[in-house]
């Protein structure tokens, strides 16, 4: 789990938001509840169990239409909306909202995830297959500090015949081709993000499930709190067709599967720029030495394109 620090992660040449406030944008940076930036509440303590009683269906449809109202409120414009990985979720549903999408002038989605079906990163599968995200909450914890020595003793116990865990990064979103391995101990230093218990479930929810819905409580507490059985679908073809939307995706993602990808296009109207890197992962989207050249030229051209139409910075 990941929070504004990183579009800051590398040299400013390299650095989403240091490249778009360089190209003249007003750069508004985002953290949801739980990270690091952003532990404070008006009456809870990150102690309380309450304090962590979320999914990203909280952080799409309060944090996020939040900080874009907010935003929109402050400068008199739409907002261009730049998300990746679970920012992506958070954005496709509240994108979903008319009462949100209307202040929003278009969306950039590095590795657009609405569906988990096809997940191939060897570590979340074995965590969904002995349903690890149940046994956490079964055992009362409530928030994931990715540096607990509890959660750092689960992974090593859960690496212990994975091949693949010498290298964590891959074995948690797949392989990835670009970015500087030796500065892996200072990413580390800022991510991940603590989250919430629930979180993780509604996240292994999708995958089980197949499905981009709301969280799924079981049967009684759906129909008290939504009214029906089963929790409500985001419908993506709720985001209007007049709304330019911008997607990158790498052959290598081990989370947003290209197979995914397709699905969430499918239900898709609006109009859709694509941009395919074949020997591109999930982090490379944000730490490639070569991201400038081959992801960032690409959003900043979107987003000139769209300046000529509309007065949004």
């Amino acid at each position: 789990i990941q929070a504004g620090d990183c579009w800051f992660l590398n040299s400013p040449e390299e650095s989403l938001g240091f490249i778009l406030a360089d190209q003249g944008f007003d750069v508004w940076v985002g953290n949801v509840r739980g990270t690091f930036w952003s532990h404070g509440h008006v009456s809870l303590s990150e102690d309380d169990k309450e304090f962590w009683d979320w999914s990203w269906q909280e952080l799409a449809l309060y944090d996020l239409a939040g900080m874009i109202s907010h935003i929109y409120s402050a400068t008199k414009s739409k907002v261009f909306l730049v998300g990746h990985s679970q920012g992506t979720i958070m954005s496709l549903a509240a994108l979903s909202q008319p009462n949100i999408v209307k202040m929003v002038e278009a969306a950039a989605l590095l590795c657009p995830i609405s569906y988990l079906d096809h997940v191939t990163a060897p570590l979340v599968h074995k965590m969904v297959t002995l349903h690890i995200d149940q046994m956490i909450v079964a055992m009362g914890i409530h928030q994931l500090n990715f540096r607990s020595e509890f959660l750092i003793n689960l992974l090593d116990s859960l690496c212990a015949d994975l091949l693949h865990c010498d290298n964590m990064l891959s074995s948690i979103t797949g392989d990835n081709c670009c970015f500087n391995d030796s500065r892996i101990e200072y990413y580390l230093g800022y991510e991940p993000h603590p989250s919430s218990a629930k979180n993780l479930r509604h996240l292994f929810q999708m995958i089980r499930k197949g499905t981009f819905a709301k969280y799924d409580y079981g049967t009684f507490k759906n129909l008290q709190l939504y009214g029906q059985a089963s929790p409500p679908v985001f419908d993506l073809s709720l985001i209007p067709d007049s709304l330019p939307m911008w997607m990158g995706y790498g052959g290598l993602d081990g989370l947003a599967d290209v197979d995914d990808m397709q699905h969430t296009l499918k239900e898709l109207v609006c109009n859709t720029e694509l941009l395919y890197l074949e020997n591109y992962g999930h982090i490379d989207f944000l730490l490639s030495v070569r991201a400038k050249e081959d992801v960032y030229d690409h959003i900043i051209g979107f987003f000139r394109s769209l300046l000529g139409q509309s007065s949004s910075a």
